[in-house]
């Protein structure tokens, strides 16, 4: 297909899916988009062999036309695309990348069910189970299953929508410790009697709907739930019904958006982590993770973590324990790449770290001098290349953030030890 071609079928500036067709009418690739219109017109783009890759090059020159549906939001989109790809596996959707790597959301079967993503290969279809060691999820039974979607941190991103307007159970929340803390600012439901679990099961529901691409049904149902209670004066119950519709039809998918506007301008978003150890012969140890996106610190991913496994200094330990914990937030984006301050040993404990995890994720080391000025980078040396500016803004933000982290807490332990004292 030629650029003149696209130009006469008048695109739309809409959200929606779109189909690039051979001349049997046979689908080669489905894919989501803000403005439909935009996003086709940058696969003729200079550049697109190096931002999209060969196989999109060679499956415009197949292509003799495009089709597309129209949704109302991008998060509809995003939803639709994945069903779309599930039903008719395209050929150059799944030659992107193996089918087992791609994400999918699991609805587990409970009696408070957990929404989770996970990859395609920790199901086991057969026995409807899933197994994620690093999530404490061992042959767990699941009931629904929704993708594949092509982009981790985009479905993340539509969970958290989704989650803000009907509150479910994920990893975290269902710990006893943290439960009580996700209920209180309304991102986990009540799990205290049959009543609650009643309400949850309406919402699991509602979810569902949402993840089958059923939006507009949903707020139709909702739309009726709420005259019925209204009828039956149950004022309240009507209220929240209505939020609940409101919050539907005016979905706030920014940060969905932001990402597929990086995608249409051929810039996908390359995420570097570096994580680095702070202590004071080994009291106090701290360990951080700071997070740039082609080349831009994004502040708003930083953590701080508190090593709990070492009370004497163990760097390398340390560095393995703030990893595990870390990835086991599926509900983060993963990174790209991975950055580590050391050398071989680090680059050692990571790899070990991720490989028990069945993760494959590229180590990189920055190797200091004895004034702690970067000496040398080990990794992949493709990535080195060409990103080492981002990934010397990482790793220095990392030391950074560790060494105001390791002051800040050595100060409050003072302040600590001060009033026991009086």
């Amino acid at each position: 297909m030629i650029r003149q071609e696209l130009d006469k079928l008048e695109l739309p500036a809409e959200p929606g899916v779109y189909f690039w067709k051979d001349a049997e009418g046979k689908i080669l690739y489905i894919g989501k988009a803000t403005s439909l219109r935009d996003r086709v017109r940058s696969y003729f783009a200079p550049d697109v062999i190096k931002t999209r890759g060969a196989h999109i090059v060679d499956m415009v020159f197949k292509a003799t036309i495009v089709t597309y549906e129209v949704t109302h939001t991008v998060l509809e989109a995003l939803i639709l695309e994945a069903n779309l790809i599930k039903k008719y596996k395209p050929y150059y959707n799944t030659k992107e990348k193996d089918d087992k790597s791609f994400n999918v959301v699991v609805i587990t079967k409970e009696d408070f069910p957990r929404i989770i993503l996970v990859r395609q290969k920790d199901l086991d279809t057969r026995n409807k189970t899933v197994t994620l060691p690093r999530l404490g999820l061992q042959n767990c039974k699941y009931d629904a299953v929704f993708g594949p979607f092509p982009s981790g941190p985009s479905v993340r991103e539509a969970l958290k929508i989704i989650r803000h307007i009907f509150p479910f159970r994920d990893r975290a929340s269902a710990q006893k410790d943290k439960e009580a803390f996700y209920r209180q600012i309304a991102l986990a439901p009540d799990v205290s009697n049959s009543e609650a679990a009643k309400e949850y099961r309406k919402n699991i529901g509602r979810i569902k709907l949402i993840l089958q691409g059923k939006m507009q049904s949903l707020i139709k149902g909702l739309k009726k739930e709420m005259t019925e209670a209204a009828k039956r004066e149950a004022f309240e119950e009507a209220n929240v019904l209505k939020q609940k519709v409101f919050a539907l039809e005016h979905i706030q998918d920014i940060s969905l958006i932001k990402r597929d506007l990086e995608r249409s301008s051929g810039e996908e978003v390359f995420r570097l982590e570096a994580y680095d150890i702070a202590h004071l012969s080994g009291k106090q140890m701290v360990g951080v993770m700071t997070v740039v996106e082609n080349s831009n610190p994004n502040k708003n991913e930083y953590r701080k973590f508190i090593i709990r496994g070492f009370d004497k200094a163990n760097d390398a330990g340390a560095l393995r324990e703030v990893l595990v914990r870390r990835l086991a937030h599926t509900e983060w984006p993963y990174p790209n790449a991975i950055v580590v301050d050391g050398n071989i040993i680090q680059i050692n404990v990571a790899t070990e770290a991720l490989k028990e995890l069945q993760l494959d994720i590229p180590i990189i080391a920055v190797t200091k001098d004895e004034r702690h000025r970067p000496k040398a980078i080990s990794g992949n040396a493709e990535l080195v290349e060409a990103h080492k500016f981002a990934i010397l803004l990482a790793n220095n933000e990392a030391h950074r953030f560790a060494i105001t982290f390791h002051k800040l807490k050595r100060q409050k332990a003072q302040f600590g030890n001060t009033l026991k004292k009086q």
